[in-house]
């Protein structure tokens, strides 16, 4: 009985890497960078994005595309699930009353919905549930090759019907720091994918790092227009409710049409996953890159609480799947 309680909290556990990511959105509050602090932390983010999307394009395999594109309708459906239905979803909750969700929490919850799916916890729950981890691999990799373009398109045309919109500076600046180093790092792949594979610990650190400097830069410039006296404890209650509820709802939706379309146990974990995850990873640098410096913290706060919640939901249901009595099928 012990030891099962102990398996359950351990499953539940907090990920050590969102908890240095609330680390730094309490030290941006009390220690904002300012004036020509600021300017020098808004250069190096610039740098680490550029550096993280760089990464990115040298990790990520063509090959790994081609090579899946035998399950057409398995991608099609997390696809479509990805940069179709979720967007609409994040669309809709944040036409809610002000009351439920602020104006200012708009952008991010149409933002979340937009972003590509995550790889590694694809990838990795799909493992450990003993799902198609060849067609996760493809699909988690395609999201994320098409989520460079697709997703600041989607936020340009959902923000502007919101009333909002990209101006063409981030647009060029997606070109410049988005596309040119991602481009940068595929042709370099030959030639250096190797070396980060080989020093694959050393790249997560500067992935990860670029990712932390991402968010001390976006609440620093977050707290300066007072993003805490806009934003309160019920909000942030009110806002993980509706996380956890997209989360909830795509979930179901992947099990459903999955099960609807006659899909194999071992693809329907991979839609599962695939379709309701959502990327921490590609979200917050390309953030800095989309929305006004100002903005970028408040954007962030859906996605950082999303993440949490599939983190968590995603291990039990994982475990779930391990337990079923068929034999596994990672290739399938």
């Amino acid at each position: 009985m012990i030891g099962a309680v102990r398996r359950a909290l351990a499953r539940f556990k907090i990920d050590p890497y969102i908890l240095a990511i609330l680390a730094t959105v309490v030290f941006a509050s009390l220690v904002p960078a300012r004036g020509q602090a600021a300017e020098v932390v808004g250069i190096a983010t610039k740098i680490g994005v550029a550096l993280v999307f760089f990464l990115h394009g040298a990790k990520l395999s063509p090959q790994a595309v081609v090579a899946g594109i035998a399950h057409w309708r398995l991608h099609l459906v997390v696809l479509a699930t990805t940069f179709a239905l979720f967007p609409l979803a994040g669309l809709a909750v944040s036409g809610l009353p002000g009351w439920i969700v602020p104006a200012a929490l708009v952008p991010g919850l149409i933002y979340l919905g937009c972003l590509p799916s995550t790889i590694q916890s694809a990838v990795g729950f799909t493992a450990i549930a003993r799902g198609n981890v060849a067609a996760a691999v493809c699909g988690a990799s395609a999201s994320n090759i098409l989520g460079v373009l697709i997703t600041p398109l989607l936020v340009g045309v959902l923000l502007s019907a919101e009333g909002g919109g990209l101006s063409w500076g981030a647009f060029e600046a997606i070109l410049l720091q988005l596309l040119a180093p991602f481009i940068a790092g595929q042709i370099l792949r030959p030639w250096i994918g190797g070396f980060i594979q080989r020093h694959a610990k050393q790249a997560s650190l500067a992935d990860r790092g670029s990712i932390l400097l991402v968010v001390y830069n976006a609440f620093s410039g977050a707290v300066a227009v007072g993003i805490w006296s806009q934003v309160s404890m019920g909000d942030l209650v009110r806002l993980s409710l509706i996380c956890l509820v997209l989360l909830a709802a795509s979930t179901a939706w992947t099990i459903w049409i999955s099960r609807r379309l006659k899909f194999p146990v071992e693809d329907e974990i991979t839609i599962l996953f695939g379709g309701s995850n959502k990327s921490l990873a590609a979200g917050a640098p390309m953030a800095a890159v989309l929305f006004p410096a100002a903005t970028v913290g408040f954007v962030l706060l859906p996605i950082m609480l999303y993440h949490q919640f599939q983190l968590m939901a995603c291990a039990a249901i994982a475990g779930h799947y391990a337990k079923r009595a068929d034999g596994p099928s990672e290739t399938s």
